[in-house]
């Protein structure tokens, strides 16, 4: 694990060091991995991403880790003040590391879509039900770091990718596109992009491909 036991005082809660974003990554991809045995053909996004969670929180009691907390189920963001319907949602899986413990709006949003090769209702779903919410600031709102975890149904890896960054490029810019990020060895592909949220604050998505595909 990536973490450096003590942060100075004051440190912003909506910002992470990059160790923190590796120690995201590697959780994600460790628990998506043990996970991935327990996954049916033809299973729905919700129960492959509780399996997920579950391994996330084995990998985690394993590692001893107590600076970062997993988030019981999922986070559902309600904001009473508001009548717009778009700002209500439940993010897939939220953790918080020790500098956010006691802010609410303070966490890691890790959104999970199902994805692959040849799949293109599933990429477009993707964007347009996964990284729009970054976008919008219905998820992560002034967060430095947003992430998305893709269930890979359907190999190559790399079709998807192309498809799904062609289709962020097009939507959001030229820095949205998915561009190589340090590699993990428990995901297919690792990457990330900005992109504008509510047209003026820049945050990072991180987009964690890992193998969903029924283990034989």
């Amino acid at each position: 694990m990536l973490l450096s036991p003590d942060r100075p005082a004051g440190r912003p809660p909506f910002s992470l060091y990059d160790d923190e974003i590796a120690t995201v990554v590697d959780l994600a991809c460790r628990g998506a991995a043990e996970a991935r045995q327990h996954v049916k053909p033809g299973m729905i996004e919700v129960p492959i991403t509780r399996l997920v969670r579950k391994g996330i929180v084995r990998v985690k009691r394993g590692a001893s880790l107590s600076n970062v907390q997993l988030r019981a189920g999922e986070l559902e963001l309600d904001d009473m003040a508001s009548t717009d319907p778009t700002v209500l949602g439940r993010i897939d899986i939220t953790l918080q590391f020790v500098h956010q413990f006691g802010e609410e709006d303070a966490y890691v949003a890790i959104e999970c879509k199902r994805v692959g090769a040849g799949r293109h209702q599933l990429n477009a779903r993707y964007v347009t039900d996964g990284v729009e919410r970054f976008v919008t600031g219905q998820y992560a709102s002034g967060h430095s770091d947003g992430f998305m975890l893709g269930f890979v149904l359907a190999l190559p890896a790399e079709a998807t990718v192309a498809a799904i960054s062609g289709r962020v490029r097009s939507t959001y810019g030229e820095e949205a596109q998915l561009l190589p990020a340090s590699a993990h060895p428990a995901s297919l592909a690792v990457l990330s992009g900005r992109v504008l949220q509510r047209g003026s604050h820049a945050i990072r998505v991180h987009h964690m491909l890992v193998d969903m595909t029924p283990a034989a």
